[in-house]
């Protein structure tokens, strides 16, 4: 629908960002309010004023509801979420249309989601596009359905499906919503003229809230109910929207909507909605970048990954979902060959479970071409090395790139702490050269650290950006310095982790403590899932440089050394059965024991809470030194990297924005602490950088 077809009707008023116009009999309210129709102060004005126009016109019968810029209303401002709502708040726009003595519809194309969602369950019938998507995502910012989403939905969908839908967040399509019941009808022609149409056949009032909630199983309701919790890690926010999807058939409806609406007040300011909403604005400033607006880059269709190892796969998926034709480079032909059948691997899982379908599938396998030599890369628009992190093996890559590739072609390195600046020189064309640190699984991990070399022009690190986006990413820029953002800072935390091994922890204590405050994981829990020769390779590789009078911790290389190298081998920093779960392993506990005796260390218990302050304040500490040194444009970018790559628990809205909320005096206590125990060649990070972050 084009905003023409919208201008062509007549209009009756005008209400701010909300025009009400007409069509036949039928009274058009649409919504502009650019770019997403967020759902405003002046929007949900605006509706009340159109609505009460609408009802006092006795040459209308109906309304239709519609979204101006091909969306309905992508969600409510949550900038206005950390104070008190300006009135007419969002259920008070919702029973204006219920209190409509005629029928209103609303009709969406794009996005209907959150606020504006509940307002479209608010309305007699829903029409979409078979392009649309529905979802209530409030459980994802920390908050419930505020506006009956949790009593409306469930009186379409019965209590559990509803409790999957609210608690998970996720985005529901066209077709599945009408299956559903969702919506009432889809359009696939002109959709403005087929929702005037749909409107105009609606005669009576169908409110939601005056139907009863489907029958459902008291096992399913439970069956979700358990789910829902463990997906979303027992999170209050999860508990509070499935107490009030259930309270749909326990509580007269007025009653139910009352305590809905001050939950979702409770927590809307509460601590973990302003971390969740920090989180979720830092996101979308982190791709965007003020020096880099409007400047014009080379298309991009063609992309060469060089490596056809995990890495290399993971990438060519990555680009092959986009839509990109995709050569995959290894050394020989058995090499680039092995690499399709990981990418057919890649897929076994998705495929068997219903995630991907057969033909997606199929349509991204055949855009990948596996080839050994370099006779087609002048094809590639885009060049990525994935190959071994080894500053000699990158090196030789890239003197063969920029020999061979044209002369506007993108080259990036997938390096997660090599210098780029050197892997640029051996190009000879450094400055169409960038990192491009993806996490693992490439596939599927939202982060993409792109990597600004001294030399790289704009140009190569817009296009980067754009790219980024693309592929689906949360892209952050960084500076080029060891590890860049987060490697840097991951380094950091786990060397704190190594020292207090010596001092008297072990890693089952380490490890729990950070799953206690959020982690999925803990750090050497980590170390064996990724391999710990991954590390030790890069110790070795610094072993010339490092400072003999640092702390040096050799638990790690003794592991090592013993072939203990993680969960490949069965054995780490714990070991590994039949099952794959990690088990105290008692030759760990005493190696760790000997260790601390030769070095005359005296071990002493530590509580859960001092090893979490110990962590915490190692993570700030050097997230302070990164933003001091520029690897870091802003504050909120560190966030975005730690919560998105490493982990660290979103509902805390990552560590800048954490210790913005710590008293500063404790946090310069810890810092002193971490010093002390650090000793010779420890950096002090200048916590005023972190304490003047901006929070939501």
């Amino acid at each position: 629908m084009s905003a023409g077809s919208l201008s062509s009707l007549s209009i009756v008023g005008e209400y701010g960002p909300i025009t009400l116009r007409q069509q036949r009999q039928v009274g058009v309210i649409v919504i502009d309010n650019p770019p997403v129709n967020a759902s405003s102060q002046a929007v949900r004005s605006g509706l009340v004023s159109a609505l009460k126009a609408f009802e006092e016109n006795a040459s209308l019968s109906s309304a239709l509801m519609i979204g101006a810029n091909e969306t309905f209303i992508a969600g409510s401002d949550i900038r206005e979420f950390g104070a008190a709502l300006p009135e007419p708040e969002l259920p008070d726009v919702i029973a204006a249309v219920e209190s409509c003595e005629k029928p209103v519809v609303a009709a969406f194309q794009g996005v209907a989601l959150g606020g504006g969602f509940e307002l479209a369950l608010g309305c007699d019938a829903r029409i979409a596009s078979v392009s649309a998507r529905v979802g209530l995502p409030e459980v994802t910012l920390g908050m419930i359905p505020g506006a009956g989403g949790t009593q409306r939905l469930p009186r379409l969908t019965g209590i559990a499906r509803a409790i999957e839908i609210i608690c998970s967040g996720r985005r529901i399509d066209a077709r599945e919503a009408l299956e559903l019941g969702i919506v009432d009808a889809l359009s696939d022609g002109v959709f403005l003229e087929q929702a005037v149409s749909y409107a105009a056949g609606l005669t009576q009032k169908r409110r939601l809230i005056d139907l009863p909630v489907p029958d459902g199983s008291t096992e399913q309701v439970d069956l979700a109910a358990d789910k829902a919790m463990k997906s979303g890690k027992q999170r209050p926010p999860v508990r509070a929207a499935i107490d009030a999807i259930r309270s749909s058939t326990t509580l007269p409806v007025a009653e139910a909507l009352r305590a809905e609406r001050q939950v979702f007040t409770r927590l809307r300011t509460g601590s973990e909605a302003r971390a969740l909403r920090h989180q979720f604005f830092a996101e979308r400033a982190a791709g965007k970048v003020a020096a880099l607006k409007g400047i014009p880059y080379p298309e991009m269709e063609a992309v060469a990954v060089i490596g056809a190892g995990t890495m290399g796969v993971g990438i060519a998926a990555c680009f092959a979902e986009a839509g990109f034709k995709v050569q995959l480079i290894d050394q020989d032909s058995e090499a680039a060959k092995a690499g399709l059948d990981k990418l057919r691997a890649l897929y076994a899982r998705p495929l068997a479970s219903g995630k991907l379908s057969q033909q997606l599938v199929d349509q991204c396998i055949g855009r990948v071409e596996a080839q050994s030599g370099y006779s087609k890369l002048a094809e590639a628009d885009v060049i990525v090395e994935a190959v071994f992190e080894d500053m000699t093996v990158k090196e030789a890559v890239f003197s063969e790139l920029g020999r061979l590739s044209k002369p506007s072609a993108l080259l990036a390195s997938n390096t997660s702490y090599l210098d780029i600046d050197q892997i640029a020189a051996a190009s000879g064309c450094a400055d169409r050269v960038v990192g491009m640190h993806f996490f693992s699984p490439a596939q599927r991990m939202k982060l993409l650290e792109i990597v600004r070399g001294t030399h790289s022009r704009d140009e190569a690190l817009a296009q980067s950006m754009a790219l980024a986006k693309r592929l689906g990413k949360i892209s952050v820029l960084a500076g080029n310095a060891f590890g860049f953002i987060g490697n840097r800072i991951f380094a950091a935390w786990r060397k704190q982790c190594e020292f207090m091994l010596e001092e008297g922890a072990l890693p089952q204590d380490i490890d729990a403590a950070m799953r206690h405050f959020g982690f999925a994981m803990g750090p050497f829990e980590v170390a064996d899932m990724s391999g710990l020769d991954i590390a030790w390779r890069m110790r070795k590789q610094q072993a010339a440089a490092r400072d003999p009078a640092a702390r040096y911790v050799e638990i790690p290389d003794i592991l090592c050394e013993q072939g203990r190298l993680g969960r490949k081998t069965g054995a780490g920093y714990y070991r590994y059965e039949n099952d794959g779960k990690p088990k105290v392993d008692p030759e760990v506990t005493a190696l760790i024991e000997t260790q601390s005796r030769l070095k005359g260390i005296a071990r002493r218990n530590f509580s859960a809470e001092d090893l979490e302050k110990r962590v915490l304040i190692t993570i700030v500490n050097e997230a302070a030194l990164v933003l001091e040194e520029g690897i870091a444009n802003k504050p909120e970018d560190i966030d975005v990297v730690l919560v998105n790559g490493y982990g660290f628990p979103r509902w805390q809205g990552g560590p800048i924005f954490w210790a913005s909320q710590q008293d500063p005096d404790s946090l310069i206590e810890a810092q002193n602490e971490l010093e002390k125990a650090t000793g010779h060649g420890f950096r002090r990070g200048d916590l005023n950088v972190v304490l003047s972050s901006q929070t939501v």
